[in-house]
Order: C-alpha cells, then sequence, then structure tokens
C-alpha cells in the first residue's frame, strides 16, 4: 500500500516550467514593446512633416500652408502666404525639396523638434504639435528640457 506522502510534489517540474515559460514571456513581450515605442514614438509627426514635403514637392502650396494651421481665409497674423512662398516655394531657398530626410526627431514637451536634411549641409528644424499636428519652424534649437531623442 502506498504511503501518504508518496505523490507529494509530483507535479512540481510541470509549475516550475509554466512559470518559467511565462516570466521568459513577460520579459519578451516588454522588451519588444519597448524597442517598438522608441521606434514608433514621434511617427505620427514625422509621417506630418513627410505629406508636407510630398505636398510642396507637388507644388500644392495651399495645402501645405493650411499643415502650418494656416489658411488663404484664416491667413497665420505672423506667417502670412508670400512668407510661406519664399520659404518654400519653387524659388526658395532650400532647393529640391523632394531631396529630404528626416535626420533627427526629438520629443520635447508638447511637440516634436524634427530636424530635416536637405543636403549640401541644408538642415531646418521643424516643430510639430502633437495633439493636432500643425507644422511650423521649431521656436527652439534643441528641446530645453532634454527631450527624447529617437533617431
Amino acid at each position: 500500500m502506498a504511503g501518504y506522502l508518496d505523490q507529494y510534489g509530483a507535479g512540481d517540474e510541470r509549475r516550475e516550467k509554466i512559470v518559467k515559460t511565462v516570466a521568459i514571456s513577460l520579459v519578451a513581450l516588454v522588451a519588444i514593446g519597448g524597442a517598438l515605442t522608441f521606434l514608433f514614438y514621434n511617427y505620427r509627426q514625422e509621417g506630418q512633416v513627410k505629406r508636407f514635403f510630398a505636398l510642396l514637392a507637388a507644388h500644392e502650396y495651399q495645402s501645405a500652408y493650411a499643415l502650418w494651421g494656416c489658411t488663404e481665409a484664416k491667413p497665420c497674423r505672423d506667417y502670412p502666404m508670400s512668407a510661406f512662398m519664399q520659404d518654400w516655394g519653387a524659388t526658395g531657398g532650400r532647393g529640391d525639396v523632394g531631396n529630404f530626410h528626416i535626420a533627427k526627431s526629438r520629443s520635447c514637451g508638447s511637440g516634436v523638434i524634427l530636424t530635416v536634411d536637405f543636403g549640401k549641409n541644408q538642415e531646418e528644424k521643424l516643430w510639430v504639435e502633437r495633439h493636432d499636428l500643425t507644422t511650423g519652424f521649431s521656436p527652439f534649437p534643441v528641446c530645453p528640457a532634454g527631450g527624447i531623442s529617437v533617431k
């Protein structure tokens, strides 16, 4: 006849394997989630800047101006369409705006500072607001609070 404690601890190996598998899975999920958050944290803001340059390349200046929160009906007081065209129009000093890449993306408070490289040692720092994706020139050369650099 079997003793009372003969089967004591019989399921411990299986339980240890389950706990180990769950722990490794959780660590892997946290690592993958952190990496994806780091890579895509400023995805919407970078997409807005890419959209802005696509509109400029297609010579749709009114639509590009609207991304700055300015329209023909309600132009920006400090940045009229004529100044926008001097900066971003076909005769602007930036050359080929279709030949750009986002060199750096830095979160800063309520927005993102994006450093856009046009080649030939031409860079521009743009600001994209997080809540409404309004684009503009960056008010800061670098984030005063340190920020999170993504690229």
